[in-house]
């Protein structure tokens, strides 16, 4: 994720808002046939604000879960309309997602810090960030193993279970053990403490851009449904 990660991303929040308004508006156009000209148009605006290696990490993603769905939509309807906001569905999905994926997960938690948000809100999202990327981790970790001392396929159920899920499920109990540790060895409480945030994150005239042509895009879309 942090390879992934924009060098100057935008105001973490407004990239965070931006991703559930892309998810809103492109299920709403979903049935429309200029629905995927809206995603285009933002994923276009977000490559062009710097967050081009996410924009490019999820186009094969988005190829691959739009060819499934779209074939699947398609056998059972046999309507093409149908199989069109499916593929919109599934594309609102992956460029909703750009945002989170090329932000880093300190400048989030350091983004809530600062407009004081409520400690629980911001312990939940510091632990999720910074659990997935563990997770893939680990995961990868584990298939290496695998591969190493010849455990065979994982789609054998006792493979599976014995030389995949097993380890797995150790690891998390280590990763919550250790993500637990960390939080408490910061000091981080969720009581009304007084703390203070050792970088702060300002909105800045980039943000102010994104955010006009954003919402001039978005309401333009929604105007005409």
């Amino acid at each position: 994720m942090e390879k992934l990660s924009c060098r100057r991303p935008l105001y973490p929040l407004a990239g965070v808002f931006a991703g559930i308004i892309i998810l809103v508006v492109g299920l709403l156009l979903a049935k429309r046939t200029y629905g995927w000209c809206y995603l285009a148009g933002v994923w276009i605006l977000f490559f062009l604000f710097g967050y081009y290696k996410a924009c490019l990490a999820v186009i094969p993603f988005a190829a691959a879960m739009t060819g499934i769905f779209c074939l699947i939509t398609y056998a059972v309807s046999k309507d093409a309309q149908a199989t069109l906001s499916a593929a919109v569905r599934i594309l609102a999905v992956c460029v909703a997602v750009i945002p989170g994926i090329g932000l880093k997960p300190s400048d989030l938690v350091s983004n809530l810090c600062s407009v004081k948000a409520p400690r629980s809100i911001t312990l939940g999202m510091m632990i999720a960030t910074s659990f997935f990327p563990l997770l893939v981790k680990e995961t990868a970790q584990i298939r290496e193993a695998m591969k190493t001392r010849g455990a065979g396929s994982i789609i054998k159920p006792t493979v599976f279970y014995r030389a995949f899920l097993l380890p797995l499920a150790v690891r998390l109990v280590n990763i919550s053990d250790t993500l637990s540790l960390s939080v408490e060895t910061r000091g981080f409480v969720v009581g009304d403490k007084n703390y203070t945030v050792y970088k702060t994150v300002k909105f800045k005239f980039k943000d102010a851009v994104f955010a006009i042509l954003f919402t001039a895009g978005t309401v333009a879309a929604v105007v005409t449904i």
